[in-house]
């Protein structure tokens, strides 16, 4: 028989030599008694090249990164995976104006975007950020969640006061705006509602949503630059009944229900 066979016991003996030198986030100790024998017996009667156990070493230490990895939480990354609530807890984006939980904007719509929207931040001080969210669990409707980000995102009236959340549900194809009362006042509520039952819910409708969210953009950097409203599409357009509510029926809907 060659003799780099090793023997049932033998391999034991390697694992628990191994064992006892793997990191300490496994935390484990073999019994003393066995321990100790092992160690007599081997320094007696085994000898194991040092490569084999370099190579148990590095295997356990790969084992242990793993297990850490698969069972501890790791930290919020922003990424597409998030929740409504994620979106509420990881605050406004700090290098864009979207917040993308939905997955479904591409590229180049983010980055026409960040160059519509940070031109108008710096010429007017109005700040837009737009969110997309797969489905509501905690809220009703679209406009209590977008009024929900903004308390959260800007706790006070100064820090809000100039800031825009519009909101895209795209399970639920539908859309809210809300703000401060800056940017309430430079909008119009004329345009506000329009963009709300327009270029949000319709486009939607036909899973449209990079246009959705960049008509929806335009419009409202428009109306704060005073330029005429190039306005949206209409639900008849698209074959289809008239179901898109502003935030004024959402409300009235909301009270008759309480």
């Amino acid at each position: 028989m060659s003799s780099s066979f090793v023997s049932m016991d033998e391999r034991h003996r390697i694992r628990y030599l191994s064992l006892q030198t793997r990191p300490n986030s496994l935390s484990f100790n073999p019994p003393k008694t066995i321990t100790s024998g092992l160690k007599k017996h081997t320094s007696e009667s085994l000898s194991v090249p040092s490569s084999w156990l370099i190579h148990a070493q590095q295997g356990l230490a790969a084992l242990a990164l793993s297990l850490a990895l698969n069972f501890c939480p790791l930290p919020y990354t922003g990424n597409a995976q998030a929740s409504e609530f994620d979106v509420l807890y990881e605050g406004p984006p700090k290098e864009s104006y979207i917040f993308d939980d939905a997955g479904v904007l591409s590229r180049v719509t983010k980055s026409d975007l960040k160059q519509l929207l940070s031109d108008l931040e710096s010429r007017k001080n109005i700040k837009i950020n737009f969110v997309t969210v797969r489905k509501l669990t905690s809220k009703a409707d679209a406009f209590e969640y977008a009024d929900q980000v903004l308390e959260r995102w800007y706790p006070s009236i100064e820090e809000g006061n100039n800031k825009g959340i519009v909101v895209l549900v795209t399970s639920q194809k539908e859309g809210a705006i809300t703000g401060g009362p800056a940017f309430i006042q430079a909008v119009g509520e004329t345009v506000l509602d329009a963009t709300v039952s327009e270029n949000l819910p319709v486009l939607s409708t036909e899973e449209k949503y990079n246009e959705a969210i960049y008509s929806s953009a335009k419009r409202l950097v428009a109306a704060i630059d005073g330029l005429p409203d190039p306005g949206g599409p209409k639900a008849n357009e698209n074959k289809r009944e008239s179901n898109f509510k502003s935030r004024e029926e959402t409300d009235e809907k909301r009270d008759n229900s309480l």
